[in-house]
């Protein structure tokens, strides 16, 4: 595929009929040129304008050129530059190859050399703009949204594909609350991030709240903030989350586990946007939108008089349910690949790849921890890779199936079915409460008071 976007080159020197004659020059050509006489004006220009090359002038009034081309490289990384000078001597030369330039040339030139000059440098950049293509082919989001939320959305099929869509839909509505649901594992903080900076909301913060590991008796002050000496230990005033978040949004993850109690006071923010901190009398009034997410069937907990059917209907203006990895196997090779690249570089690693056995196997395997498991498994593997194929032994996957079924009469009893999972999970983890967590799709927090709850022990589990 064929790069077509014009060059955009930045011309900064202090004479300006040179500047002038240069730029003329790229008239009715393949580039687009931009003219600065000082170094205040080619920064207002590098900040409006995407430059692609810097013609950049060694002295400015006022300033050092060399100490432009460092500050250029530093904040405009993949921006060429090309240093040019009447006055130049070796020493310049080789500190402006060591801070980046990507060529040198002397006053006075040839426009036809530094037309030669320019497009060798455009042949590097449609280079880099290639590699920019092929990296971002299997990511369904942009490079510089993956920078926002600093992890990559990888997939290639059709249910996962309309996960993203209704995602930007719903970026689209900065005030709607979302609800997004699916299994652990299956990235639903992910969803969340690209709706909030895919939102004119995105230059505000995104506060990441977990329901179920804040302390029941610190909830309603991490939430709603505490004024000092409310309780014992305030000793200063405090900002709750939908107070932080006033311009941006409040995820809210495990949503399902929140007590009773704070639901109601949790709809009564969303609806009237105004919030009062512990202790104190004064109403703040705040603009947040609300995310939420949880891996449980809310309606089941509505039954059992677990969750507000209300706050259910506030918080489920928009609805976005993210399919588990084994009903959409078609992801788990760019998933797979993606991973395994990712850890080779991390660890400087040589180029891995996995075989078509341990590929055919895993595509079978029904990854009950999701994409967060497959992330995992790919880990470990890249760590304990000692050649550069990665084959069926790489991955354990036998060992970290399903429990065994349990008869029919224990299934029945959900307590007794939570509690034998819970045994059964810690025994195959060897104890490793944090292993255990994430093979049950839970954050270790909840694993602790479910293990405080059914007097499990942290020790050795007896069958």
């Amino acid at each position: 595929m064929e790069v077509k976007d014009k060059i955009k080159i930045l011309i900064l020197d202090d004479e300006k009929q040179f500047t002038e004659e240069l730029s003329g020059f790229f008239i009715d050509s393949d580039f687009d040129s931009f003219e600065a006489n000082t170094a205040a004006e080619g920064k207002k220009i590098l900040s409006k304008y995407a430059i692609d090359l810097l013609i950049l002038d060694v002295r400015l009034p006022g300033v050092n050129g060399l100490d432009i081309l460092k500050e250029v490289k530093s904040q405009y990384p993949f921006m060429e530059v090309i240093i040019i000078s009447a006055h130049g001597d070796m020493d310049t030369v080789i500190k402006a190859m060591r801070l980046g330039a990507f060529d040198y040339m002397r006053k006075p030139f040839r426009f036809l050399d530094i037309q030669i000059a320019i497009e060798r440098a455009q042949k590097y950049l449609q280079m880099q703009r290639r590699l920019k293509l092929m990296e971002e082919r299997n990511s369904l989001i942009s490079k510089s949204l993956e920078e926002k939320i600093d992890r990559q959305f990888i997939g290639v099929s059709p249910k996962i594909l309309e996960v993203l869509e209704q995602a930007i839909a719903a970026a689209n509505y900065p005030d709607a609350n979302v609800l997004i649901t699916g299994e652990s594992g299956t990235g639903k903080e992910n969803i969340a991030r690209i709706i909030h900076y895919s939102s004119t909301r995105k230059d505000h913060v995104f506060g990441a709240v977990n329901s179920s590991a804040i302390a029941e008796t610190l909830l309603e002050s991490e939430f709603f903030g505490h004024k000092k000496g409310s309780f014992t230990g305030a000793i200063a005033d405090k900002m709750g989350f939908f107070e932080g978040c006033n311009g941006g949004t409040l995820f809210l993850d495990e949503i399902a586990d929140m007590p009773l109690s704070l639901q109601a006071k949790i709809l009564r923010a969303s609806e009237e946007k105004v919030i009062t901190r512990v202790g104190d009398t004064v109403p703040i009034r705040t603009d947040f939108r609300i995310i939420s997410a949880t891996n449980h069937d809310l309606k089941k907990r509505i039954e059992k008089k677990k969750f507000r059917l209300d706050l259910l209907h506030r918080l489920n203006t928009l609805h976005i349910h993210i399919p588990a990895l084994r009903e959409r196997p078609e992801d788990i090779k760019p998933l797979l690949t993606h991973f395994v690249d990712l850890f080779a570089t991390r660890f400087k690693k040589p180029a891995i790849h996995v075989s078509a056995e341990a590929m055919n196997m895993l595509m079978k395997y029904d990854f009950p921890g999701n994409v967060r498991e497959l992330r995992n498994l790919a880990e470990r593997a890249t760590i304990l890779c000692k050649g550069n194929s990665l084959g069926v032994k790489d991955f354990p996957v036998g060992l970290m199936k399903s429990p065994v079924p349990l008869p029919e009469t224990e299934l029945v009893n959900l307590k007794s079915l939570e509690i034998n999972t819970i045994r059964k999970v810690l025994q195959s983890c060897k104890c490793n409460q944090q292993a255990a967590a994430d093979a049950l799709g839970i954050h270790r927090d909840a694993l602790s008071r479910k293990m405080k709850k059914y007097n499990i022990s942290a020790g050795k589990i007896v069958e």
